[in-house]
C-alpha cells in the first residue's frame, strides 16, 4: 500500500534541519536533552534520582501482515528509550487507518501486533489516538525512566573511543528489493526478524560498562546518525565500511541497481560535512546511507572496553556485533567514511 515503508518514510534530514531552525528551544533547567542535538529521545528531570525519557515514533507499513507491522513498529517506537539509556514503562498508540479500504481485522492485528511487543519489552499500552487515513501508519508515543546522571547521548562520543554497531545493515534495501521483485525471502525474512528485535540487549551491555555516547541506526542511515554524534559531540567519525556487518544479499541487491530513495536523500544531507576515500565502494558508500527501519544501536567504547563489550553483546545474542568505526578530535570534517 506504499512506495516507502518505515522509517525511509522519513523526510529528508536536511529539510527537517531547515525547519528546526525556525522553532524556539524552551528553556527550562530541567530538560536534560532538548531537541538542539537532534538526539533520540526528550529527557526531562523530576527529581534528583528520576527523570523522564519520551519519544514518539510512526511510519507506513514494511510488510504485508498487520501483526508482524505492528511489531517493527512498536520495537522501532521503544528503541529510543534503549538508546537513552533508559527504562521503557508506558505507552500510548498512535494510528492511521483507512477504515473503508482495509477491513477492520488489520486495524486489530496491527494494534495486537504492537501491544505483544511492548509487553515484550514491559511497556504497558495505556492509550492512543486514531484517526481515519490512507495509507495506514502505526507507531508508540514512549515514555521511560532514566537516572539523571546516567542518561546516554549522542553527544558523548569521545576521541579515542571505539563504534560498536549492534545490528546488521540492509533493511531499506531488502525491503525496496522486494518491491522490485529481486530479494529473496530468506533475505526478506532475516531483515523482518531484525526489526522485530528489541534494543533492550545492547542497552543493557551499554548500562553495565556506563556507556554514555550512543544512538539509534534508523531513518538517516548508519551515516546521517553518525553524523549527528560527530556534530554534537564536536568530534570526527570514521567509518570502515567493509567491517559493517550486512543482512544476506545486501550488497548484492544494491549491486543490481537497487538504491532506495531515501539514500540519496541521507547523502545530500551528509555531504558537506564529510571525507569520502578516494577508492570507496559506490555500493558500501550507499549502503552507508541506507534508511535503516528499527536498526541497531551505535555505541561509542572506550577502547579497553571493546573486546569484554563485543564478548557480552555476542553472547547475549547480537552476533553480528562488531567495531566498525573510530572516533578522534574534530578535524576538517565531521564525517570520514572508508572502505
Amino acid at each position: 500500500m506504499v512506495e516507502s515503508g518505515g522509517c525511509s518514510a522519513k523526510i529528508s534530514p536536511k529539510q527537517l534541519e531547515e525547519v528546526l531552525k525556525l522553532l524556539h528551544l524552551p528553556e527550562d533547567p530541567d530538560i536534560l536533552v532538548g531537541f538542539e542535538t537532534h538526539d533520540d529521545a526528550g529527557v526531562y528531570k523530576v527529581n534528583d534520582d528520576l527523570a523522564l525519557v519520551v519519544t514518539t515514533d510512526f511510519f507506513p507499513p514494511v510488510c504485508s501482515d498487520p501483526y508482524e507491522f505492528g511489531q517493527i513498529a512498536a520495537a522501532n517506537s521503544i528503541s529510543d528509550v534503549y538508546a537513552m539509556g533508559g527504562k521503557p514503562v508506558i505507552a500510548l498508540n498512535i494510528m492511521m487507518f483507512p477504515a473503508s479500504k482495509l477491513p477492520m481485522e488489520a486495524f486489530a492485528e496491527i494494534l495486537k501486533g504492537g501491544a505483544d511487543k511492548a509487553s515484550e519489552a514491559g511497556v504497558k499500552i495505556i492509550g492512543g489516538h486514531t484517526i481515519d487515513d490512507y495509507p495506514p501508519k502505526y507507531g508508540l508515543a514512549v515514555t521511560g525512566y532514566v537516572h539523571p546522571k546516567k542518561i546516554i547521548t549522542n553527544s558523548g562520543a569521545r576521541a579515542g573511543d571505539a563504534l560498536i554497531l549492534t545490528k546488521p545493515l540492509g533493511t531499506g534495501i531488502i525491503l525496496a528489493g522486494q518491491r522490485l521483485g529481486i530479494a529473496g525471502e530468506k533475505d526478506i525474512n532475516e531483515a523482518k526478524r531484525q526489526m522485530k528485535l528489541l534494543n533492550r540487549t545492547g542497552a543493557e551491555v551499554m548500562k553495565k560498562f556506563s556507556i554514555r555516547g550512543a544512538t539509534d541506526v534508523t531513518g538517516f542511515g548508519l551515516a546521517g546518525h553518525a553524523l549527528k554524534m560527530a556534530r554534537a559531540s564536536k568530534v570526527t567519525i570514521t567509518l570502515d565500511m567493509k567491517k559493517v556487518p550486512l543482512i544476506g544479499s545486501t550488497y548484492k541487491i544494491i549491486d543490481e541497481g537497487c538504491i532506495p530513495g531515501a539514500a540519496f536523500r541521507n547523502l545530500d544531507f551528509a555531504d558537506p560535512d564529510t571525507r569520502f576515500a578516494e577508492d570507496l565502494d559506490y555500493n558500501l558508500k550507499m549502503i552507508a546511507f541506507d534508511a535503516q527501519t528499527s536498526g541497531g544501536l551505535l555505541m561509542c567504547v572506550p577502547q579497553n572496553l571493546t573486546e569484554s563489550v563485543l564478548s557480552d553483546l555476542h553472547a547475549a545474542g547480537l552476533t553480528s556485533s562488531a567495531v566498525i568505526g573510530s572516533i578522534q578530535k574534530k578535524t576538517d570534517k565531521y564525517l570520514i567514511i572508508n572502505n
